[in-house]
């Protein structure tokens, strides 16, 4: 079933916008949200799949950002190998590596017994997830020293700002300190997420104050607010244009950028600092609105997905509570349930906490209907084994008989066999048409043999003349004309019979229907063979009764 049903994406939330008291500013996460990644199978593939999953995301150059998604295939991994090792009767408990398994050595346990089949593909996940935990300990360790050095970077910058606001002096020398300032901030990294907000802000502080406070050359000031002015309103169309975008959620990523840069900037004149920021508030509103709405609307499809997927859930249970008889109603169903599994795979994810709990109930109805029809089955092909060593016992005695002469008896019992032939079920495929062939081979030799050792009837005697006693005792009466016709008559009904009773067999073998007409043929011809006979029959005895 084509489906793994991983749990969706968490909603990212979004941040209300805030204006700060020295400049209008969006106040959102110092990076972007993120965004739904596209959803893997990770339910129906196979620990050697996984574990090979998991090799390829260790060893791509994101890795170490993909955190998550390697939590969440050794999840699986684990969820899949308790089932494993239940269903092949091991105890299903397994050693899943924590947080703090990364210290940890993986190996095979020593085991005073046979060791498990299991042992090594799991060590061998293990291995690789406690070499990925350290990378990523190590890499997390780094990152956070990194934004430490970028912190204290950061700092040291304000405080040549705030030099520089406290000391301007020629502002000719001053104004090219400060937009050295500048661009050393913009090029600094991220700082650590609980000491972002304190230290923008001052930043903006003294930034605020240089144009503020300090009289600076007019010209020069007038030049940057200039700037910036024309950068903010780049800023602006660029949200409103995303405002457009048809995907949502990309748009929300992009807009993440804007404030990002936004922020950086320093400020514009008075008289347009607090209408460009309505501009990209209002742009900035109108993409928050749908980010939400698009999630809002996920959140109800995802609940109609759901409500879709338990009806199916439903349909597979009754399904497998159903008493059923015979392989062509199995057969029948097993088609049913994979309409279903072709339906439930065009049907969305459902909502996060219950995706994948909707998705084991489902998986488990189909597991348990076509258990039960392995179950029959097997106990079917017991059956037809039993039948095929009914049938061969027939067949054997069908052999013996073939050659016998005792054509009467013979060739009663050979009726008698198969009838109980065709009372017999079904035997292996494979095997039908041999042993079909052999046992029809071994009765139309006998019938076949019996047919060309038919006595010929005797012409009729002469009248008794006159004074000629009868045939006495223990004499052959001589036959009449009926009598040569009446034995005629009777043994092509046998003959009939014998073609009749054949012709239900040939159902059986590859090419019946060319057996059956052939048969027919002379079933047929016999018949039409059988009229004539009788109306010869009744022709003598009128005959005899004029001259009596």
């Amino acid at each position: 079933m084509s489906e793994e049903l991983k749990p969706v994406a968490a909603e990212p939330v979004v941040e209300p916008i805030v204006e700060p008291a020295v400049e209008p500013a969006a106040d959102v996460a110092q990076s972007a949200q993120p965004v739904a990644q596209e959803e893997v199978n990770l339910a129906e593939k196979t620990l050697a799949e996984l574990t090979a999953l998991f090799q390829e995301l260790k060893d791509a150059p994101d890795s170490m950002k993909r955190s998550k998604e390697a939590d969440a295939i050794k999840s699986a991994f684990y969820k899949k190998l308790s089932k494993e090792k239940a269903a092949a009767g091991e105890d299903a408990a397994v050693d899943e590596p924590d947080e703090n398994t990364a210290s940890e050595e993986s190996t095979v346990p020593l085991q005073s017994g046979p060791v498990s089949p299991f042992a090594a593909i799991e060590a061998g996940f293990k291995a690789l997830y406690v070499e990925y935990k350290k990378a990523r300990a190590e890499y997390n360790k780094e990152q956070d020293a990194l934004r430490e050095e970028n912190l204290k970077v950061k700092q040291a910058i304000i405080e040549e700002l705030k030099a520089l606001v406290e000391n301007p002096g020629d502002m000719k020398d001053a104004f090219p300190k400060f937009r050295d300032i500048q661009n050393r901030w913009r090029e600094a990294g991220p700082v650590p997420q609980q000491s972002f907000r304190d230290v923008n802000d001052t930043y903006q502080l003294h930034i605020t104050k240089f144009y503020d406070l300090v009289d600076i050359n007019r010209e020069l000031r007038d030049l940057d607010f200039k700037k910036n002015l024309e950068a903010k309103t780049a800023f602006c169309e660029q949200a409103e244009a995303l405002a457009e975008e048809e995907d949502v959620v990309e748009a929300f990523k992009e807009l993440q950028k804007l404030h990002e840069q936004w922020k950086d900037l320093g400020p514009v004149d008075k008289e347009h600092r607090e209408s460009i920021w309505e501009r990209f508030r209002a742009a900035t509103s109108v993409i928050n609105k749908r980010y939400q709405a698009h999630f809002e609307g996920m959140k109800a499809q995802q609940q109609e997905n759901l409500a879709a997927k338990a009806a199916l859930c439903e349909k597979v249970e009754a399904i497998a509570a159903q008493e059923i008889s015979s392989s062509a109603q199995w057969n029948n169903l097993s088609k049913e349930i994979e309409k279903i599994q072709a339906e439930w795979r065009s049907i969305g994810f459902a909502t996060r906490k219950d995706n994948q709990k909707i998705y084991e109930r489902f998986r488990a109805a189909c597991d348990r209907f076509f258990e039960r029809k392995r179950a029959s089955f097997s106990e079917f092909k017991d059956t037809m084994n039993e039948n095929l060593a009914k049938k061969m016992a027939i067949i054997e005695e069908a052999e013996s008989l073939s050659g016998s002469t005792d054509w009467k008896a013979t060739g009663d019992r050979l009726i008698e066999l198969q009838k109980q032939w065709k009372e017999i079920g079904a035997v292996p495929r494979k095997k039908s048409e041999v042993i079909w062939k052999r046992f029809r081979a071994a009765c139309d030799a006998f019938f076949t043999a019996r047919a060309q050792n038919r006595p010929e009837p005797k012409p009729a005697r002469a009248p008794r003349k006159a004074g000629e006693r009868p045939a006495g005792r223990g004499e052959r009466r001589p036959v009449s004309e009926v009598d040569r016709l009446k034995e005629q008559y009777n043994a092509l009904q046998q003959e009939i019979q014998t073609y009749e009773n054949n012709i239900g067999f040939f159902g059986l073998s590859k090419g019946a229907e060319k057996l059956k007409a052939q048969m027919q043929e002379r079933i047929d011809a016999a018949k039409v063979k059988l009229e004539d006979l009788k109306a010869q029959i009744r022709a003598k005895q009128a005959e005899e009764s004029k001259e009596d």
